[in-house]
């Protein structure tokens, strides 16, 4: 590379890391001001943006490499807002830890997006185990995490797989009388409704993602999980999974649990009559191409929205619970190996390859039941160890041994950002 070439890159790529140092700083020297006091998002919410962030971070490992063009995708990603979680510690670490993000948040009238993933038995023992060590540590743990937010603005995400993923769904013999999953379930109930208990708090329980659940089984599980004390369900998170998707799914979820709850006198208590993104009765299901619901055909999801016409009708719209999507990997879609190349469970959700970040955060949707796009999953941190169930160790995608889970892994946020879709930009 000639000097002058050299010269210019630097230029460029020092130009761009100035931008992001100036949203930066003018988020931080901002003046605080008096917000109303508001336990829902609105279009005009603006989320936190970290200063020190990985991106950030790496941001600046690459410019001191030489690697201008990610320095410069790095400094564009770090200008987004991203979600902190929050996966440890004792009652007082998580208060103070909590404390200081708020008030950090609240000193520039931001509100940070937070995720509480401490629940006993987290992740079936897989790559993301851990949590508390029991029910009562968990209680307290939240008690502490809701505490810490006190009366500032936050939106806070419980529990992502908590709900899709009890006890019961981890496998045979681990849960025979019942009584983890039953514990799991009041645990949650137990966030809901104590994190709810802040007059600014804006809280989404997890629920999956459209390609997991059925959607009367997920809308059973909110129930019982206590979303009608919260601000609705949150989906898709560390997913890759379309956002229109998803949208269409928690659509339905939130039809069925209308429907059940509040609609017809025959149907109540019945999600287990709503169409799915598997199977619907509007269909003719007679074996001819298209006349039943396939959940990787969204063309024929049609059946299902045809059930929900003529069962659920079209209830108003403050009748229904809203929801948020994860978009922080979406850009491109879900990953789907080459056929045949695995004979077990390809693992499509843990760190799928060529991905891209996906709509950026905002709670401006324009989708009326959807309150916001938020990157909960923070770009650039591993799922876990993957090995596409090849009986290794090595991740056959990457010739490697793919990070733990939660770790920074710069070469992912890398490809995450150069796939961006819509294409990756500063902040404004």
């Amino acid at each position: 590379m000639n000097p002058r070439s050299l010269r210019r890159r630097t230029t460029a790529a020092l130009a761009a890391l100035a931008a992001c140092a100036a949203l930066l700083a003018t988020q931080a020297q901002a003046q605080a001001q008096a917000a109303p006091v508001a336990d829902a998002l609105t279009p005009a919410t603006r989320f936190y943006v970290d200063p020190n962030s990985k991106a950030a971070k790496q941001a600046l490992t690459d410019l001191r490499n030489g690697d201008f063009a990610n320095a410069v995708n790095m400094a564009r990603l770090a200008s987004w807002p991203q979600a902190e979680w929050f996966t440890e510690g004792t009652p007082d670490e998580v208060r103070a830890k909590v404390r200081s993000l708020v008030r950090e948040a609240r000193l520039v009238n931001r509100t940070p997006v937070l995720v509480a993933y401490n629940v006993p038995g987290r992740d079936c023992s897989q790559y993301s185990s851990g949590g508390a060590a029991s029910s009562a540590a968990y209680r307290k743990w939240i008690d502490a995490f809701a505490a810490g937010i006190g009366d500032s603005k936050a939106v806070v995400v419980v529990e992502p797989d908590g709900l899709a993923l009890l006890p019961s769904d981890c496998g045979p013999g681990v849960d025979p009388t019942g009584e983890l999953t039953a514990t799991r379930v009041a645990d949650l109930t137990y966030a809901v409704r104590t994190l709810k208990a802040k007059a600014r708090t804006t809280v989404y329980l997890d629920a999956g993602n459209v390609q997991w659940r059925p959607v009367g089984e997920m809308a059973r599980r909110l129930l019982d999980a206590g979303v009608q004390h919260s601000d609705g369900f949150a989906l898709n998170v560390s997913n890759t999974h379309p956002t229109d998707h998803n949208t269409r799914y928690g659509t339905w979820i939130s039809r069925c649990m209308w429907y059940a709850t509040e609609g017809p006198e025959y149907a109540r208590g019945h999600t287990d009559w709503c169409a799915t993104q598997y199977y619907s009765p509007a269909a003719p299901n007679d074996g001819a191409p298209g006349n039943a619901v396939d959940p990787a055909d969204p063309a024929t999801w049609r059946w299902t929205d045809a059930w929900f016409d003529q069962n659920a009708g079209t209830p108003p719209n403050d009748a229904l619970h809203h929801f948020v999507i994860d978009t922080s990997r979406n850009g491109l879609g879900a990953w789907t190996p080459e056929p045949g190349k695995y004979s077990g469970d390809p693992e499509i959700w843990c760190n799928a390859p060529g991905r891209g970040l996906g709509p950026r955060p905002t709670a401006d949707t324009g989708v009326p039941l959807v309150d916001a796009y938020l990157w909960v999953k923070i770009p650039g941190e591993s799922d876990g160890s993957c090995t596409r169930n090849t009986g290794g160790t090595i991740d056959p995608e990457y010739g490697i041994v793919d990070p733990p889970a939660g770790a920074w892994w710069p070469a992912q946020a890398h490809t995450l950002a150069r796939n961006a879709a819509p294409r990756l930009t500063f902040n404004h």
